[in-house]
């Protein structure tokens, strides 16, 4: 709604409404005294108690307004103040600055009011966010709040409103402690739902869980509820997707614990400036990734994408520093040397500073791993509560060429993986042939590294393209061979033609129900996402899958 139809409706609205205290409702009493003269007033029969009124801030206020507007002195009235209340909405608008000692000019008042930003549900903007704007202008002469931020609604798995006859109700107490199937069929019993209900409800909890739901804890619920888009949009909660997350915490949990075992007693960690000298390729480019991170989470930050921040921070975690990094250094921590003093500590910074940037999403994860971290000496924080949330000021070390050079090696231990699954082999020989000399000597001081992400039996770089040799292309400068004394062809291929046979087989049956001109209007949506998804994977299978067969039928 524009700016001009928001006033339009704010000046427009009727006045706020009276709950009856018979309901019980929460509000400011009405400020309204019914006036009655005391006994042995001549005026005491005559007066019209139903139209004996008057409003005053206090009952003194009032009583001083009654007696002017009477020609009578205070000693002969009474007042009464009116039982009901305000309504709530009207008690909520105040709020911004009723809580800080408004009317009175206290410090609070000066020094919180008004606040920066108000967090709420778009289905309230007219019931409380409205109010409180209408109010704060009219009280105070200002805005109570710079910016709203709305969340979503959270609905069920399949986009289903929540609804205890739907059976769906998502408690967070149950994702946080689990719960098993037969523990929500005996909630049924105690609600007041008739018996077509209940069963209808056992059903669909049946359904959605058949297992239960798993325990997965505070942090991971917290986290989940982040990755998905907000501003008004709602959430289709799936609990497996929480649990997913569960398993990113026991990813980020035995990360940590790598770590301080790979640490030795007493371990006190090197000054930045000392570390950055002697790292390796790998070491730096991992503070690289964590750099480009740090800004990408700030970034986020700024603009309230809560999304795109916890997308790069599980990125940071499962893709670079688990998947690759801790890989990478595995062998050389083992070592007694200045590499692997120099790879504790790069590890290390990795290690706290993710925990500081998980901090917001994951407090009882990041505290608890806290606090078992070795500190820096300059560094001495209670709670990671208080400790700096980390900035690009603090890891200057984006290196944008030095990322290129590792995704293409990276790139690289993703093809011989794929070929190793493809074509059955569990470790196969290879060789790097690449005509850039300033990409050839990162690649050349990679190879050991890329061996060991790939699990290869041998990778080595060499100046000519060797024969009897699978070829696939890497860049426009550098190509990937894969000897092929490893690789039983005829048997290969035709098990890769068997599999990319069943793959179009699946994909032309949903593209038929796609074709099909009842599809958009009779197949529900959450089914027309699904077979979209489909078809992705399955397209996705077909090309990789083709892709293999005509590196089998060219190979030299």
């Amino acid at each position: 709604m524009g700016g001009r139809k928001s006033m339009q409706w704010l000046f427009l609205s009727a006045g706020t409404g009276v709950s009856p205290s018979s309901f019980g409702a929460w509000g400011h009493r009405i400020p309204a005294y019914q006036i009655s003269f005391r006994n042995g007033h001549p005026k005491n029969q005559k007066a019209d108690s139903h139209t004996m009124w008057v409003s005053g801030r206090c009952y003194q206020e009032a009583l001083e307004k009654a007696a002017a507007q009477l020609n009578v002195n205070e000693e002969h009235l009474e007042l009464t103040q009116d039982d009901d209340v305000l309504d709530t909405w009207f008690s909520s608008a105040l709020f911004p600055f009723a809580v800080h000692g408004w009317p009175s000019q206290t410090d609070d008042l000066d020094r919180f009011y008004p606040s920066t930003l108000l967090e709420t549900g778009h289905d309230i903007i007219f019931f409380w966010v409205a109010r409180m704007v209408m109010m704060g202008q009219k009280l105070t002469g200002r805005l109570p709040f710079k910016e709203v931020y709305l969340h979503s609604m959270v609905r069920d798995a399949h986009g289903r409103k929540m609804s205890k006859s739907l059976g769906n109700v998502i408690d967070p107490v149950d994702v946080i402690q689990g719960v098993s199937l037969e523990d929500l069929h005996a909630r049924l019993e105690g609600n007041l739902l008739d018996p077509a209900e209940k069963e209808r409800s056992r059903r669909g909890q049946a359904a959605d869980y058949p297992r239960g739901i798993p325990e997965c804890g505070t942090d991971a619920l917290r986290f989940t509820l982040c990755t998905y888009k907000a501003q008004g949009e709602d959430v289709n909660l799936d609990v497996n997707t929480v649990q997913t997350y569960r398993f990113f915490c026991n990813k980020i949990w035995n990360a940590a614990l790598f770590t301080m075992n790979a640490l030795p007693d007493n371990f006190e960690p090197s000054p930045m400036s000392e570390m950055l000298a002697d790292c390796s390729i790998m070491d730096q480019w991992i503070l690289s990734r964590l750099s480009d991170t740090t800004a990408t989470i700030n970034n986020g930050f700024h603009g309230y994408d809560f999304p795109i921040i916890t997308g790069a921070i599980h990125k940071f975690w499962v893709q670079n520093l688990c998947d690759v990094y801790l890989e990478s250094i595995k062998l050389s921590l083992r070592a007694d040397d200045h590499r692997a003093v120099v790879s504790r500590n790069v590890l290390h910074t990795c290690v706290y500073a993710g925990l500081r940037l998980i901090s917001p999403f994951m407090p009882y994860l990041s505290e608890e791993i806290f606090q078992r971290l070795p500190r820096r000496p300059e560094r001495e924080e209670p709670s990671i509560c208080v400790a700096p949330y980390p900035t690009t000021e603090e890891f200057p070390m984006f290196d944008g060429s030095l990322e290129e050079r590792v995704a293409l090696s990276l790139d690289i231990v993703n093809r011989i993986r794929s070929i190793q699954k493809e074509f059955g082999i569990p470790k196969l020989s290879g060789h790097i042939v690449c005509n850039n000399d300033d990409l050839r000597g990162v690649l050349s001081q990679l190879c050991p590294t890329m061996a060991t992400l790939s699990r290869c039996r041998k990778l080595q770089m060499t100046n000519q393209e060797p024969d009897h040799c699978l070829a696939t292309t890497v860049a426009s400068d550098c190509a990937l061979f894969v000897e092929m004394k490893d690789i039983d062809v005829p048997r290969v291929l035709e098990r890769l033609q068997a599999k990319l046979a069943k793959t179009s087989t699946g994909l032309n049956k949903i593209e038929a129900q796609r074709s099909m001109d009842s599809y958009e209007d009779k197949v529900p949506q959450n089914i027309r996402e699904k077979h979209d998804q489909q078809i992705e994977v399955l397209q996705a299978d077909s090309a990789r899958l083709s892709a293999a067969v005509a590196m089998l039928k060219t190979a030299r």
